[in-house]
């Protein structure tokens, strides 16, 4: 291989390279933008009174499996008649 193949080859695999850094980066800046507009939404909800840390448990109970979380509140329950607190 010549000099002039081998960084032609270098080219194009930093060109690529770059081209998938840049990529994650324009992702990584979507996602922080995403997060911030999330913050401004439970602000706004708190503002209008709800509560943002019973709100952020519902968002995640709905991304679980229903079975998954019966079998949970299902053990839960019987924890707490065993401690007497039902």
């Amino acid at each position: 291989m010549s000099d002039s193949t081998v960084e032609a080859s270098y080219r194009v695999t930093a060109d690529e390279l770059r081209q998938f850094i840049e990529r994650f980066e324009r992702l990584e800046q979507e996602k922080k933008d995403i997060m911030e507009h999330q913050k401004e939404v439970m602000a706004e909800a708190k503002g209008r009174g709800y509560d943002v840390k019973v709100m952020r448990k519902i968002i995640a109970l709905r991304k679980r499996d229903q079975n998954d979380i019966a079998e949970e509140e299902a053990v839960l329950e019987m924890y707490k008649e065993a401690l007497g607190m039902s």
